[in-house]
């Protein structure tokens, strides 16, 4: 009978966990004997079907239910490190470990148990497929999951054709697939083309051709023709000492054949090269060599070797357009390189966008983002885009205007993007940066406090990328 009445108690109290905090729960816990925690623990693992809890849109609570002499969670968040040990409440098998990440966070990791079983967590329904199999996904409340990447019966589909291609210059011979969108075979167009680099990865975890289906079905891009090419020596190949001949294979033994078969345009502003890490590199370093023949460049979480920074820093300024984008979580490494190639595209004006994610180095993350790179280079004129258009970048109106304490300066700018707002005087020359970050929501606003500017008309400027907004604000006595 008294383990009944506990067992009611505990269910009454859990019911109401959400208006309380987990950490309620674990204060209960921890004020109960503890031969009767387990009874409660039961009851909320019974109680809450998905896991990892969350709550007030950034704390996160990993949970394991089961025996075990050590836990550990390793992930994007840890660099894959099994160093963010779950704690257990004596007296039962429930582990555990808070933190928080930002709303819109998407974030791949495993359990360690024991201190070398990696396992997904059994509590999580949600998983996402990886270079060496699937991890457990974790989503946090204000993460979208793209539409794009499922797949969709009632849309026209594209084609896959294989083929294999020998390269005299590498002594090689791979595989590589031609997407062929809807309506090719009965028409007579020509069409914009987009190399795939690790070209079998964009079709088996980031589901490139399910993408391409997608937004062209919405009429958010034109008809592409998609090239998928794998590496045989992908370090080498991508980095390495056989970087300048797979270029040659690229350029002078594949491109001149998918050309003569295929319906491409030759028109470089409308042949784009795509890559990830390593592969992103060698698509920055086949444009930079040849933009000639690839005019628009994307690069996703990417390696910027030496060569590709210097030439782009202090060769002439080159005829392409580029994306570049880099995760909160991703390979330590590689997050200055893109931050300062992001920064020389700045400085000689090059034409690009640039995107932070809350996502670490991972193919969730390239494929919830590829629609970005996609739509700017191949965006279908008047057709339907549910992305915020770059250009839609927009310095409101500060409020008080005229002021001379405080004033409130909103601003909005497209999620992911890197934002800077300075003040200016009324020549144009920076006074001071009023913020400079990455931003994770449309809608933004600072609060400026003038400690020492005299009255004026001043310059507020809001630079995303490329685009910039001005506005006049006066500080008045």
């Amino acid at each position: 009978m008294r383990k009944f009445i506990f067992l009611i108690f505990g269910l009454l109290f859990l019911g109401n966990l959400t208006a309380q905090t987990f950490q309620r729960l674990l204060d209960r816990l921890n004020l109960m004997p503890e031969m009767q925690r387990q009874a409660v623990v039961d009851s909320f693992m019974n109680a809450v079907n998905v896991f990892p809890f969350t709550e007030n849109d950034t704390l996160v609570d990993f949970v394991y239910f089961q025996v075990a002499q050590s836990v550990a969670m390793a992930g994007d968040a840890t660099g894959w490190n099994p160093n963010k040990n779950l704690s257990r409440v004596s007296g039962c098998n429930f582990w555990y470990f808070t933190t928080t990440y930002p709303a819109q966070a998407r974030l791949d990791y495993k359990f360690v148990v024991n201190g070398s079983n990696w396992i997904l967590d059994p509590k999580n329904p949600y998983t996402c497929m990886g270079g060496y199999g699937p991890n457990s996904e974790l989503r946090m409340p204000a993460y979208i999951v793209p539409p794009e990447i499922a797949y969709y019966a009632a849309i026209p589909h594209g084609t896959l054709k294989d083929t294999v291609f020998y390269s005299t210059f590498l002594g090689n011979t791979r595989a590589v697939n031609i997407y062929l969108p809807p309506g090719y075979e009965t028409g007579n167009s020509t069409y914009p083309v987009i190399l795939f680099h690790d070209g079998l990865e964009y079709i088996t975890l980031c589901k490139t051709n399910n993408i391409l289906d997608y937004l062209i079905s919405r009429q958010q891009i034109v008809p592409v023709i998609g090239v998928f090419v794998p590496p045989v020596d992908r370090t080498a190949e991508y980095s390495g000492d056989k970087i300048d001949n797979f270029t040659l294979f690229i350029i002078q033994e594949l491109m001149p054949v998918i050309d003569a078969k295929y319906r491409t345009s030759k028109d470089s502003s409308k042949r784009a090269m795509i890559g990830a890490s390593n592969g992103g590199n060698v698509s920055l370093y086949i444009g930079m060599k040849h933009p000639e023949q690839f005019g628009k460049i994307a690069a996703q979480s990417s390696n910027v070797i030496s060569a590709i920074g210097n030439t782009f820093a202090n060769g002439p300024k080159l005829n392409l357009e580029l994306y570049l984008d880099i995760g909160n979580y991703d390979i330590a490494e590689l997050i200055p390189l893109v931050h300062n190639l992001r920064d020389i595209l700045h400085t000689k004006n090059y034409l690009y966008q640039f995107f932070e994610w809350p996502e670490g180095h991972s193919w969730g993350n390239w494929s919830g983002h590829l629609r970005y790179p996609l739509i700017q280079f191949f965006s279908a004129p008047g057709g339907i885009n549910e992305q915020p258009p770059m250009q839609d970048i927009r310095l409101e109106p500060n409020r008080p205007n005229p002021f001379w304490g405080q004033t409130t300066i909103p601003f909005f700018a497209p999620p992911g993007s890197h934002a800077e707002l300075t003040l200016n005087d009324s020549s144009g020359r920076k006074l001071q940066t009023l913020f400079s970050a990455t931003i994770y929501e449309s809608h933004n606003e600072i609060i400026f406090n003038n400690q020492s500017y005299k009255p004026g008309n001043y310059i507020c400027r809001l630079l995303v990328n490329r685009f910039q907004a001005s506005r006049i604000i006066t500080i008045r006595k």
